[in-house]
């Protein structure tokens, strides 16, 4: 008779964690987007101008993470090595699960350094 509470309990425990384990599951699911760390989406676009380009990969820096829902904006800095910036605005053009893609466009003017 010791034998049978004991089973119960161990399906019990088990069921709960079955249980658990789902409603975990469920919450963790969401209707978030994804986002790129702006360290991320810095390095990428340095590495796009600079295959587009042929030059060595420029200094980018971004102000923030990119959200992954299309038609976000952000705009990004490019510094040269004489010290003068350019715009970069990139632009989110699909999201596939985790994956973002973006497309990348440069200001045309340059501002001198400071």
């Amino acid at each position: 008779m010791t034998g049978l509470p004991a089973g119960r309990s161990i399906l019990t425990i088990a069921a709960v964690g079955v249980l658990l384990t789902g409603c975990s599951a469920s919450v963790d699911i969401g209707e978030s987007e994804p986002t790129m760390s702006s360290d991320k989406v810095a390095s990428l676009v340095s590495e796009k101008l600079a295959a587009t380009t042929g030059q060595p990969k420029p200094d980018i820096s971004c102000p923030e993470d990119l959200v992954g829902k299309v038609g976000t904006t952000m705009r990004c800095k490019l510094t040269a090595d004489d010290g003068s910036t350019l715009g970069v605005t990139v632009s989110v053009t699909s999201v596939k699960g985790n994956q973002i893609n973006f497309d990348i466009e440069a200001d045309a003017t340059a501002f001198p350094a400071s």
